[in-house]
């Protein structure tokens, strides 16, 4: 494994969206060591002047959804735009279609942003759930993301994950009991999630959040 080096100057700007779910202490020092200069906000407009948003998430669907439900709009858009948009573990499942999840506590169906097509399944496998742990990861295909995490570790905590509608859109994954996605991209490249913490995943954690800064800055 190679040691991570902490860029010496602010590569970009990237707003990490404040929905009131979201893990944003240890997400933003994440992101500023990667070399972003990182501002925390509800607010639509600032979407617009970043180079790149963060939608980080920990907890329910429905309540994700529900919480980020002013923002549809705005970061739909910036994702049409072409803009980076990346999700983390809950915000990963909120970028796909629906979930599992609502139906399975009796709430009815719930709609995600539906930037890619797909839904997220629990876990039906005879190890315990939620999934907790470190995990290693394969790359599926090239994303600018997974450059240089081939057969590394990160750390998961899940019950749902990721089915795509197109095979495609998974950028690498990792196995428990089941391969499942682990990172997930549209077909634009733009939009793209992680499954797991990179925040919470070490050296690895901080590379991926070091790809994006730099997917960033490049676009």
């Amino acid at each position: 494994m190679s040691t991570f080096k902490p860029p010496a100057e602010t590569l970009a700007d990237v707003v990490l969206v404040d929905y009131g779910l979201g893990n944003l202490r240890s997400a933003t020092r994440g992101l500023e060591r990667a070399g972003a200069a990182v501002e925390i906000t509800d607010d639509p407009e600032a979407f617009a002047a970043a180079d790149g948003v963060v939608l980080p998430g920990v907890g329910a669907f429905r309540e994700g959804m529900e919480n980020a439900g002013p923002l549809r709009e705005a970061l739909t858009d910036h994702a049409d735009a072409g803009r980076p948009l990346f999700g983390i573990c809950l915000g990963m499942q909120m970028l796909l279609t629906t979930s599992e999840e609502a139906d399975h506590e009796g709430e009815g169906e719930v709609t995600g942003l539906d930037l890619i097509p797909g839904t997220n399944v629990r876990f039906e496998v005879d190890r315990k759930v939620p999934h907790m742990g470190w995990n290693e990861l394969e790359v599926a295909r090239d994303h600018p993301l997974v450059d240089g995490v081939e057969g590394e570790y990160a750390y998961f905590v899940h019950s749902y994950y990721a089915e795509p509608n197109d095979s495609d859109a998974v950028v690498a994954t990792a196995d428990y009991g089941v391969d499942f996605p682990a990172v997930v991209a549209n077909d634009a490249g733009n939009v793209f999630g992680t499954q797991f913490h990179p925040e919470k995943s070490g050296e690895t954690g901080l590379r991926i959040l070091r790809n994006f800064v730099e997917y960033c800055a490049e676009r």
